[in-house]
């Protein structure tokens, strides 16, 4: 799939597809990708509080992500069957 299938109107509204962007892109420190979909996503409504809030959330699921790999948590099998 192209991004533009990707980015197109669907299941998602525009700018919740635009926050998932910019937060894979800070996550993996794509420069020009923060500042390609960062203005997207103002274009689409993004206020400086909901980048706050995106940013705390990609820190913290970073911070839990390798936590839970570094002490290799077995995943709940209540959680798989709800997922």
């Amino acid at each position: 799939e192209s991004i533009k299938e990707v980015m197109a109107p669907g299941a998602l509204d525009p700018l919740t597809k635009e926050l998932i962007y910019l937060a894979v892109s800070a996550s993996n420190g794509c420069a020009y990708c923060i500042a390609s979909h960062g203005a997207a996503a103002k274009k689409a409504g993004m206020t400086a509080e909901m980048l706050g809030e995106l940013m705390a959330i990609v820190g913290m699921a970073n911070e839990t992500n390798s936590l839970a790999n570094g002490y290799r948590v077995p995943v709940d099998e209540r959680l798989e069957k709800l997922f």
